[in-house]
């Protein structure tokens, strides 16, 4: 890849390690208030794509916690369609490297 050529989202996501903690997510999405959104901006918003609909039901949303970056874009923006987000636990979540 040149340096002129911009990074892809995978390329980013690269550069960071998230270390997850099954017992306690980071980020929970309730699915009714999510389905009565009318925008459903929780889809579009997030620069990770941590929320994708779900291919066996676009109905529904998938949550990819560990493309996480811990930016707190859905919780402010999509509040209200059902997101509840926090720091994950001490020692976990996203670790950025360089290089």
């Amino acid at each position: 890849m040149s340096h002129d050529e911009p990074m892809s989202l995978a390329d980013k996501l690269y550069r960071t390690r998230y270390e997850p903690d099954p017992a306690h997510p980071h980020i929970q999405v309730d699915p009714e208030q999510l389905r009565a959104a009318a925008t459903r901006k929780l889809l579009k918003i997030c620069p990770a794509e941590v929320y994708t609909p779900d291919p066996n039901n676009p109905s529904n949303v998938q949550v990819s916690h560990e493309n996480c970056l811990e930016c707190g874009t859905c919780r402010h923006a999509a509040a209200d369609e059902g997101v509840q987000w926090k720091f994950p636990d001490g020692g976990k979540g996203v670790k950025y490297r360089y290089g």
